[in-house]
């Protein structure tokens, strides 16, 4: 794995907050490596990039960031008493979880929230949340309270409201993992769609450009305010995206501020 150097809190690489358009310079290849001056090059990827560790593929990528989310885990629980994550759905996500459940946790003082979910039954096989528990919750001891995750069944609107609610109860949300869709979504933020404009908390999605059309995600500005957050990336079909943004192209995973991307290098452009 190659790394920028991860600094806590705002990298001084961040976008002031009144910074909304991302540099225009091409997309280094390979992304920044390790080393003294690696963070100046972040702004050739896009300027709300606080750090870039590149992994050889996804396997490292996922040992990594379970490893990264272990460590988080300890120090907020040392600190306050609870660490609380909000969780992804998607293929990348799920490898990570899979490495997660075997790594010491104390998981008693770990709250779970999640960051979209599909307007599906409940226990539907396409819904995130299904996927989390098979992969995740199965597998560690955690009690049911401690997960918070979104009612779709009730339908976007009635959803969005409910889970807005649970989440102005937390003070703060400590880390958020988040995937990126080949178009540049993250949760269920579309490019185009009203959605990722809406400021509320929990905003319900409609006309989702994938199925199901009807969806609840966390809003992008309740994204930014997480203290920690963690892009996942893997694949070739996620080159485009990428390329995209380092010609200054605001797709809604760029718009997510001082977030860490960790990406394996299957998705990085060809020289």
């Amino acid at each position: 794995m190659s790394t920028c150097n991860l600094p806590n809190g705002q990298g001084k690489n961040a976008a002031p907050d009144n910074e909304t358009c991302p540099a225009r310079f091409p997309l280094p290849n390979p992304l920044p490596q390790a080393g003294e001056g690696a963070n100046e090059s972040l702004r050739g990827f896009h300027i709300n990039a606080n750090a870039v560790f590149i992994h050889e593929d996804i396997d490292d990528l996922s040992l990594a960031v379970a490893q990264r989310i272990a460590a988080a885990a300890a120090q907020a629980i040392a600190a306050r008493g609870v660490f609380n994550l909000v969780l992804a759905g998607g293929e990348t996500p799920r490898r990570c979880y899979e490495k997660l459940r075997d790594l010491a946790i104390d998981w008693a003082h770990v709250q779970l929230y999640i960051g979209d979910e599909r307007c599906l039954p409940e226990g539907d096989a396409q819904r995130n949340d299904t996927m989390i528990r098979a992969t995740l919750l199965e597998y560690i001891a955690i009690p049911p309270g401690n997960i918070h995750f979104i009612p779709s069944e009730l339908g976007a609107n009635a959803a969005a409201a409910d889970y807005a609610a649970t989440l102005e109860q937390v003070a703060a949300l400590d880390m958020a993992l988040l995937g990126m869709g080949e178009d540049g979504h993250t949760a269920s933020l579309f490019p185009d769609n009203p959605a990722s404009e809406n400021a509320a908390l929990a905003v319900p999605v409609f006309n989702s450009p994938k199925p199901p059309p009807e969806r609840v995600s966390i809003g992008l500005d309740t994204l930014s305010k997480v203290r920690q957050k963690l892009f996942l990336v893997a694949g070739a079909g996620k080159r485009s995206a990428l390329e995209q943004m380092s010609r200054g192209i605001l797709l809604p995973a760029a718009r997510v501020k001082n977030a860490e991307w960790h990406i394996d290098r299957a998705a990085l452009p060809p020289a």
